[in-house]
């Protein structure tokens, strides 16, 4: 009698939620996520750059959200009923204390995809593009899911820090 197959557990760091920017696919580590809401109103705060929507009450929270389709440099789109807000969690920034607790932004997206696995070896550094090395850090590398390639982002340097900077300054 054969034995029955084992499931392996697989590392929540291989893990990516996949998501669609102007019909192109991308992928957070799903480590950094932790919600993903409808649009709902945005208030917006003024004297901001395009790409700052404004601000959100997540809660009880005010969270700043960002319109990573411009953020990227795609057109401008209007939402549709599969847009949605990735709440995610950026890493303190450099200098903070030990304990600081992570920073809460809200990505909107024209569409979330899956949960998705993508091993390391399946993973290519992201290609240099000569001097645009702040706009190729969003990128941490391009991940191959079949025929599809998936922009694998580095969603602290993509968000930008300044952005809540300039929401809580104003």
């Amino acid at each position: 009698m054969a034995a029955a197959p084992t499931r392996r557990s697989r590392s929540a760091a291989n893990k990516y939620l996949t998501l669609v920017l102007a019909k192109e696919h991308y992928g957070i580590p799903i480590l950094k996520v932790q919600e993903i809401i409808g649009v709902q109103e945005i208030t917006p705060v003024p004297r901001m750059p395009p790409e700052v929507r404004g601000v959100i009450n997540l809660r009880g929270k005010v969270i700043p959200v960002i319109d990573l389709r411009l953020r990227f440099g795609f057109p401008a789109a209007a939402d549709t009923k599969r847009t949605c807000i990735i709440v995610v969690q950026l890493s303190p920034a450099p200098g903070s204390p030990a304990d600081a607790p992570p920073i809460i932004m809200g990505a909107v997206v024209d569409q979330v995809s899956e949960v998705q696995d993508i091993a390391p070896d399946q993973i290519e550094p992201a290609p240099s593009f000569g001097n645009t090395a702040k706009d190729s850090a969003a990128i941490a590398g391009v991940g191959k899911v079949g025929k599809r390639v998936v922009m694998i982002l580095n969603i602290d340097q993509a968000l930008g820090r300044e952005a809540v900077v300039l929401v809580t300054a104003a």
